[in-house]
């Protein structure tokens, strides 16, 4: 299926294409499955063989991933607390919003400057961003330098590696797997921290 969808962009014109590849990248925010990344490397191999030029092409997957990360981030904003504090969203806690902003508090920017190159977590942080009401300009800044590093550099790796995009596709999944792996571990570590901290607090309340 997915070779179908890349062969069809590769046959596409240099106009229709940069089109192609604006879109995935937009909509890879909104729906994570979506390959965009894979997409972006056949982008490359076509600029390595001259079909498109290389400064479009960034320009355009950027802003596509952009408006991708501010569009959940604003469906972010518009997430009252008071929704959540009714358990409509059961997924999403208030206590766990409220752990976020200490996150963005303590680390600053730099989580959004490492969306790009967390996948499986993109829209995860463009939505808590916009729960936290990050400064929008500062959140749109840093976002488009995550957008803009990660790019380049898949762009490049399509460069590189020409027509082999299986290649490509396994040293992406090598690394989201590394990334999914480190993620999941900082989850499971934090999940014990706050456990064995509500027991303590817990045994000492009933003191």
């Amino acid at each position: 299926m997915i070779e179908h969808i890349l062969s069809c962009i590769a046959q596409l014109t240099p106009f229709w294409l940069l089109a192609a590849l604006t879109f995935f990248s937009y909509f890879e925010n909104i729906f994570p499955p979506s390959p965009s990344d894979l997409v972006v490397v056949v982008g490359g191999s076509l600029i390595g063989k001259g079909v498109i030029s290389f400064l479009p092409t960034l320009a355009l997957t950027t802003i596509g991933s952009v408006a991708g990360f501010m569009t959940i981030f604003y469906i972010g904003t518009t997430l009252d607390k008071k929704v959540i504090k009714t358990h409509k969203i059961k997924f999403i806690s208030t206590e766990g919003i409220e752990k976020v902003e200490s996150w963005f508090a303590k680390y600053g920017f730099w989580i959004i400057i490492a969306n790009r190159f967390m996948p499986g977590t993109r829209s995860v942080i463009s939505l808590f961003a916009g729960l936290s009401e990050l400064d929008v300009k500062k959140t749109t800044v840093f976002c488009t330098l995550s957008a803009l590093g990660w790019n380049a550099a898949i762009l490049y790796l399509g460069m590189i590696f020409g027509s082999n995009v299986r290649k490509v596709d396994s040293l992406l999944v090598t690394y989201s797997n590394i990334v999914f792996a480190i993620t999941a571990l900082a989850i499971i570590i934090y999940l014990i921290r706050f456990f064995i901290q509500k027991k303590e607090k817990k045994n000492y309340e009933n003191k």
